[in-house]
């Protein structure tokens, strides 16, 4: 079978096609003869320039150009026409003004090119324009310079210092930054190292930053290191480290905060916070000293003196032989025996002998049942055998926070039951005092009148242990003290501890 013959591609075809080309362009073309005079201009030019094919068809070219450059325009024509070139680009520079059948001017780009055609009348010649609006580009990179200035002058009045770096070298430093390097100004620190305005020690760590901030867009941890001013002065600062957008992924940004009023004040701050902490300390040793002299005093001077007062009148009363006398006696012995009673109880509440005697179990379990009789709540006690291992301070501290415990739920908790247990968790010694009431309702441990709670805290620290306060998993309240069952001396000593307070929740003191 012979294949199809197609038809030949006449003239008028071509035309058709280059017609329909020059029509679907995106950009505007405009054709005019050698007179100027307009003779094709597509739909992109008929929208750039505000009017349509009729208007502009048999027009001068000089109607898209402003009054005061048509000279300038028509000069250009003509020396162009006597060129050999066959076209003649017209950069973005050069001042290339249109004009919108509205009267309004804008910038264009525009690119000539000459043809010269043989008609029936002759040879003729025709010049096409390809248009370019650059209106919205020039609008762009108008809002484009203005943030930049914008920019300049948000990093030119910032309160701490900024500097842009190239590699290792500063490429822009705004005013707060050469402040505090001394500077004259900030274009003084511009092309400096910033490794030479570090302290040698503190290379590596920047370094580091630098290389973490370069190689991801995730922020990277600041860094606590030592700058060194023109005038030779050290500061301490935080550098914060973050890279800019650029081809080569060489250009950073850096923030540097001084820190040294705030470090010295931090460090004053903590010397003085130790230096309460041990007056703290030296006060409760004094008080709880005291306290140990008065309980021996009442049990040894007092008791002992109470106790010969109850045989001297015993002894009277058998040797008295008038009842009514008797009675009176019998009375007096019945009185000092209550005298005796309140005095043990006095002495036991100003220190437990027992805990000296006996250990810190025994006497949590006397106080816990003393404790469930007067108050008659449940006490349930679950104790491990850690008394070896406990100096005298940390015994007395731990029976001291069982005692403040035990009187916080009585005074607020409106609870039925309380459960105390001490075990050993690694090296740390844990004491729970856990009730079923109502619970803390308060934010904070430091509310006005919480004496309670914060001294038991205060004894917590003092021994290098740490204080929680929470609720309990079915509801009530939770006292967690642990401390360390580090190697004591005979009073258990060890020095407080200087880290951050835990997190508490609220108190009920």
């Amino acid at each position: 079978m012979s294949e199809p013959v197609r038809p030949a591609i006449t003239e008028p075809t071509v035309e058709l096609v280059l017609d329909g080309a020059v029509r679907a362009a995106l950009e505007a073309i405009v054709t005019v003869d050698d007179r100027q005079r307009i003779v094709m201009i597509n739909p992109a030019a008929q929208r750039m320039f505000g009017c349509t094919a009729e208007q502009a068809l048999g027009s001068e070219l000089s109607r898209f150009i402003p009054q005061r450059l048509r000279e300038v325009h028509a000069r250009h024509v003509r020396e162009f026409d006597a060129s050999d070139a066959r076209e003649l680009p017209v950069a973005k520079r050069s001042a290339v003004i249109g004009l919108r059948a509205d009267g309004t001017e804008f910038p264009l780009e525009a690119s000539i090119s000459r043809v010269d055609v043989q008609s029936e009348f002759g040879p003729r010649r025709y010049f096409t324009a390809l248009l370019r609006d650059l209106s919205a580009e020039q609008g762009m990179k108008a809002e484009i310079d203005a943030l930049k200035q914008r920019m300049r002058a948000v990093f030119e009045l910032a309160p701490v210092a900024i500097w842009i770096t190239e590699g290792d070298h500063i490429v822009f430093a705004n005013r707060a930054c050469a402040a505090l390097f001394g500077a004259a100004d900030h274009a003084a620190l511009v092309g400096w190292s910033i490794y030479s305005l570090l302290r040698p020690e503190s290379h590596a760590a920047v370094r580091e930053r630098v290389i973490q901030a370069l190689a991801s867009d995730v922020p990277v941890p600041m860094v606590n290191e030592r700058i060194v001013r023109f005038d030779g002065a050290e500061r301490e600062v935080v550098i914060a480290v973050a890279s800019l957008p650029d081809h080569g992924r060489t250009t950073l940004q850096m923030v540097i905060s001084d820190i040294t009023e705030r470090s010295r004040e931090s460090q004053e701050l903590e010397r003085s916070r130790r230096e309460l902490r041990r007056l703290s300390a030296n006060l409760v040793d004094a008080r709880e000293e005291e306290r140990r002299r008065i309980a021996r005093e009442l049990h040894d001077e007092l008791g002992q003196r109470l106790t010969a007062l109850k045989m001297e009148l015993a002894a009277l009363a058998d040797q008295t032989p008038q009842p009514g006398a008797r009675e009176r006696i019998a009375a007096m012995l019945e009185m000092v025996d209550e005298t005796v009673a309140s005095v043990r109880r006095i002495a036991t509440d100003l220190r437990p002998l027992m805990l000296d005697d006996l250990g810190l179990n025994a006497a949590i379990e006397w106080l816990a049942n003393g404790w469930a009789r007067r108050m008659g709540i449940a006490v349930r006690l679950q104790l491990g055998d850690v008394d070896s291992e406990l100096g005298e301070v940390a015994a007395i501290a731990l029976y001291r926070m069982v005692q403040e415990a035990l009187t916080n739920v009585a005074r607020h908790a409106r609870a039925t039951e309380v459960q105390i247990e001490t075990r050993r968790e690694g090296g740390d010694l844990v004491l729970t005092v856990q009730d079923n009431g109502t619970g803390f309702a308060e934010p904070s441990v430091y509310r006005e009148g919480t004496h309670g709670l914060m001294g038991m805290r205060e004894r917590a620290y003092m021994l290098g242990g740490q204080f929680e306060i929470g609720g309990a998993s079915g509801g009530g309240a939770r006292v967690t003290v642990r401390l360390p069952l580090a190697p004591h001396d005979k009073r258990g000593g060890g020095e407080a501890a200087q880290g951050a307070a835990p997190a508490t929740t609220s108190p009920r003191l």
